[in-house]
């Protein structure tokens, strides 16, 4: 992880950025030489690593670079609520990525491990520019553009092409909003901040359509995703004498829930978004089985908690209030270890 202060303009992403100067030349530099440039971000793509990978990836596109762009899995699909995002005709499947490529960008990846089978590519490649904003990055990568206090990996992303004097059309700033408002929660978190809302306005001005994006990330759901819902809801626990006190509040969806309704594994992202909202704990926890019968953990905390901490000793990572970690171990055994971890915050 990088450390000291750019002294690149802060009219873009504000003075709080914390990574060298010269690795942003050095990042530019790369870029401006290349003329073919692998992309990847973490395998289960959210808004904020596929929009960033897109964004640049349109970007490279229109400045004459060839330009790959995939994600590490086996089943390789856009989750169905980023199929809006402009740009998936950038997308190759893991298979056809380029084995040792010159230049790899990756986005929105804290380790190695979150590259998937991606991740030897990403050992082969001669240069790799490492794009993420999450405190848990292990430092990989040979030019790290790692900056904790930008809200998203997308606000990175707009100041390496500002820097790279690529201009941001109407698809591009679609891209980015989407990393944008789906890390900040739709400007709702605490990560947000006054250059947030003004790269916001940047990206509103080049004539996307907010109310369409909010749809198509928070207004739509299956009807099955309901009936999951209503089974998760029925078995919910609050465990008040968590976190020193500060409580707990977890549940579940296994294999079986979804299959009953024939809900993909995607759909269930949005159940840790209705947990949190209980009043009592500070943290929530929402486990999903998914279709390899490996257990992905969603934690939230609203302050009190550094759940980032507990999840990376649990072997994943993520930011204070919001963070995640794989798991083989049934759903009461997963939780009894990561209760053990939560501390109150100094």
């Amino acid at each position: 992880m990088t450390t000291g202060t750019s002294s690149h303009t802060p009219s873009r992403t504000g003075p709080a950025h914390v990574v060298h100067e010269g690795d942003w030349r050095r990042a530019a530099e790369l870029v401006r030489g290349a003329g073919e440039i692998a992309l990847v971000c973490h395998v289960s793509p959210d808004g904020d690593a596929l929009g960033s990978m897109l964004g640049m990836g349109l970007a490279l596109r229109a400045a004459g670079k060839r330009v790959a762009a995939s994600f590490g899995e086996r089943r390789f699909s856009v989750p169905r609520l980023l199929r809006y995002l402009p740009g998936q005709d950038l997308l190759v499947e893991p298979g056809d990525y380029p084995a040792e490529p010159e230049l790899m960008i990756s986005f929105d990846v804290p380790s190695l491990d979150r590259l998937g089978l991606l991740a030897p590519n990403a050992g082969k490649a001669r240069e790799l520019i490492v794009i993420d904003h999450h405190p848990s990055n292990t430092g990989f990568g040979s030019v790290p553009l790692v900056d904790p206090a930008a809200a998203s990996t997308s606000m990175l992303v707009e100041e390496l092409l500002d820097r790279l004097g690529c201009p941001v059309d109407r698809d591009i700033a679609t891209c980015l909003y989407t990393g944008l408002v789906t890390d900040t929660g739709s400007f709702r978190h605490s990560c947000t901040t006054p250059a947030a809302h003004r790269m916001a306005a940047r990206l509103v001005a080049a004539g996307l359509r907010t109310d369409e994006i909010a749809r198509e990330l928070w207004d739509r759901s299956p009807f099955a995703y309901l009936k999951v819902l209503g089974a998760a809801l029925g078995r919910v626990t609050l465990d008040q004498g968590a976190a020193g006190g500060l409580g707990l509040v977890w549940t579940y969806v296994d294999r079986a829930d979804r299959a009953a309704y024939c809900l993909p594994y995607e759909e269930c992202e949005g159940i840790i978004d209705v947990i949190r909202r209980t009043d009592e704990p500070d943290v929530a926890v929402v486990l999903k089985e998914d279709d390899d019968g490996a257990w992905q953990v969603s934690t939230r905390s609203k302050g009190r908690v550094d759940v980032g901490r507990a999840c990376t000793a649990m072997g994943g990572g993520g930011h204070v209030r919001a963070a995640g970690f794989t798991s083989h171990d049934s759903p009461e055994e997963t939780v009894a270890r990561f209760r053990s971890l939560l501390r109150p915050s100094v």
